[in-house]
């Protein structure tokens, strides 16, 4: 016996995907059997978020002989329609079979990850401590109350790091040191000198500066909307210790060396000019020990958790942090174990009221200029919390976006125990898009097949509301990965900092390296998203992880082959929106080649929006080192070794290893 469901075909399961609540499913089996008498057909259910309630039907036999499974057209057809749940949340499936012997079979989802079924003796695990084992399938059920606005949907992002991206011209090291003086920071006169892993005091501390400024930022924001930008990504800009900006010392202040609310605020207005918005780091699960709340060292004025801790002090923060003593002396909840970054109780009201009260921090920053925030951590957030933040944004700001920071499948992403609400509608628009960048720059690296991307990326189509999915920032790099240039083209990550500040990409790798940023940058502009580009990849900065991505921009190579290609790729993706949000189909994913086709599917987008038709585009990719002949669509391709194609009906586009060509003419399809 033969039993077949594929949720990634229509025929089995429609509609596609991720689904509105309260939307109906129809769902099919095909079964070819022997002699074996089946009994009963079932379909079997859970849904729910923290607790799941579970249920099941019967399936009935169809016998119109008009109703045929093209992949066995001799096989039994068995159907099911579910009506969904009318709250977000995640329905499991699959089946049961039973036959007349007293045997029973389910049939279940394919350790693959392609929609496939198999056949097992057992049932699926759907509940979150059991993640990873035999698996059913998934539809994530969601709430359609906001869209992603118009500003947002599929534009390029461009991410910076501020303190290593611009000085500006009016700046000084005297005003650099004057800033915030301390004896554990180390200042750069030099913009060109390597970052530091040594430290002065007690080893690293991510201490040492170069003296970006949001000025320096606002003087480059014409070369940033050169490069097709319209979304601009700051890595912190508040008040903090360290270079990263990752351990807050006051959410209410720009960090001094960075510039001052009156800068930020000019620098929001310089770059709406230009039609670029500002997105920015919102770190709400950890403040800095060294902090106006925390107050560890003793360098603000008024007490702290710590003193309050340490000499019974009143401190209006002393709730936000979980702090005790042990054996006289103090101990604390930390981020991840590292002492200088105590984590925050989200619970705690005088916490929440700080920053999502009324005149709180999320609504005082987008009151002075930011377009949304990207939320550090989002998985280490409660649920509520975020849902709050998420209402609070959108009731300051309604075409404000909120984008998360997780490193998983957001649908089903499972953290302290539960499945976490993150896309169904109440507390993200999208996230970061690392599995994205995980695959692509695998593929890229040569470790997997054309197939497994495609499978990965269709998994997220799947799993993702339409939204979500067309809002995924899509990255090759960040600050917090290494740089995609050295991932594909260099050595493997040695660990050590003192190895990886000494390994940088030979001549031939370097050679091969810009090539394949060629080619994934293309790539990665012209799948559905939002497409982002860390600093300084145009140009092709290399880097392992912290520190080394995160080194000086090198103004001197903007005029680069590479950054060129890229620039007018970009600005050629920027007048063409509609990548971000057209519909996808693969054609071809074996070995190293691909061939996908762009389109709208009855002239709608994948968010069901009616817009004008852009026409049928096919991209195709050959990584392989001869060319490949493809015969799709009654059209056949000869893609030159190493080569991205876009081919449409008016224009086409050919980005090679060494270079970039963009032809208006009517493409020669066949």
């Amino acid at each position: 016996m033969h039993i077949y469901h594929h949720s990634r075909e229509a025929w089995f399961r429609t509609p596609y995907g991720a689904r509105p609540v309260r939307d109906c499913l129809r769902l099919r089996l095909a079964i070819v059997r022997g002699q074996e008498e089946l009994r009963e057909v079932r379909l079997h259910y859970a849904y729910g978020l923290d607790f799941f309630v579970a249920s099941s039907c019967q399936l009935q036999r169809l016998h119109d002989p008009a109703l045929v499974w093209p992949g066995k057209p001799g096989a039994e057809v068995w159907e099911s329609r579910l009506h969904l749940p009318s709250t977000g949340c995640l329905l499991f499936y699959w089946f049961e079979l039973r036959l007349a012997n007293g045997r029973v079979f389910f049939c279940v989802q394919s350790h693959a990850g392609d929609g496939h079924g198999f056949l097992s003796s057992r049932p699926p695990q759907y509940e979150a401590e059991a993640a990873g084992l035999l698996r059913p399938w998934q539809v994530t059920v969601y709430e359609p109350v906001q869209t992603l606005p118009e500003w947002y949907l599929g534009r390029l992002m461009y991410q910076v790091f501020p303190d290593r991206f611009h000085r500006g011209s009016g700046f000084s090291e005297e005003r650099m040191r004057a800033a915030r003086p301390a004896p554990e920071r180390i200042y750069h006169r030099d913009w060109n000198e390597d970052v530091d892993i040594n430290g002065r005091e007690t080893g690293y501390l991510a201490a040492d500066f170069f003296g970006g400024t949001l000025a320096g930022i606002r003087e480059k924001l014409d070369y940033i909307a050169g490069l097709g930008v319209e979304i601009l990504y700051l890595n912190p800009v508040f008040m903090a210790r360290s270079n990263h900006r990752y351990d807050v010392a006051d959410y209410e202040r720009i960090d001094p060396m960075l510039g001052d609310e009156a800068e930020f605020q000019m620098l929001c207005r310089e770059a709406r000019k230009r039609g670029i918005r500002i997105l920015l780091d919102g770190v709400f699960s950890h403040t800095g020990a060294d902090s106006r709340y925390f107050n560890r060292y003793g360098r603000f004025p008024e007490p702290g958790a710590w003193q309050a801790a340490e000499t019974g002090s009143y401190s209006p923060w002393a709730s936000w942090y979980q702090i005790h003593r042990e054996q006289g002396q103090i101990r604390y909840d930390c981020w991840w174990n590292f002492p200088e970054l105590p984590a925050v109780r989200e619970q705690d009201l005088a916490f929440r009221h700080y920053i999502l009260g009324p005149d709180g921090i999320v609504r005082r920053w987008l009151r002075l200029g930011a377009s949304g925030f990207r939320i550090d951590v989002s998985d280490e957030l409660p649920d509520d919390f975020l849902r709050e933040l998420y209402f609070v944004a959108k009731d300051e700001k309604p075409d404000a976006v909120i984008l998360g920071e997780v490193w998983e499948d957001a649908s089903a992403k499972v953290s302290y125990g539960h499945y976490r609400d993150f896309l169904l509608g109440r507390s993200h628009d999208s996230v970061m898009g690392y599995v994205f960048q995980s695959a692509v720059t695998a593929f890229f690296r040569a470790d997997i097949a054309a197939d497994q991307l495609m499978k990965c990326l269709e998994g997220l189509r799947e799993n993702y509301p339409p939204t979500a999915y067309v809002g995924s920032m899509n990255l090759l790099s960040s600050h917090d990965i290494s740089r995609f240039i050295t991932a594909v083209a260099g050595a493997p990550d040695p660990g050590d900092r003192r190895i990886q500040q000494q390994l940088a990409l030979s001549e031939e790798e370097r050679r091969r390296g810009e090539g394949l940023m060629r080619l994934a940058t293309a790539f990665q502009y012209l799948m559905p998203g939002t497409p982002s580009l860390y600093y300084g990849d145009e140009i092709g900065m290399e880097g392992y992880r912290d520190p080394f991505n995160r080194r000086t921009f090198d103004w001197e190579k903007t005029g680069c082959g590479l950054a060129q290609d890229i620039a007018r790729l970009g600005r050629w993706r920027r007048e063409r929106p509609f990548f971000g949000t057209a519909g996808i189909r693969w054609l071809v994913a074996s070995g190293r080649v691909l061939c996908i086709k762009r389109s709208l599917e009855d002239g709608r987008d994948l968010l069901g929006r009616e817009i004008p038709d852009p026409g049928s585009y096919y991209l195709l990719l050959n990584l392989q080192k001869t060319p490949a002949h493809l015969s799709v669509d009654r059209r056949g391709f000869q893609i030159p070794p190493e080569t991205l194609q876009l081919v449409g009906e008016t224009e086409s586009l050919v980005m090679s290893l060494t270079s970039l060509e963009i032809s208006s003419d009517s493409a020669v399809l066949g």
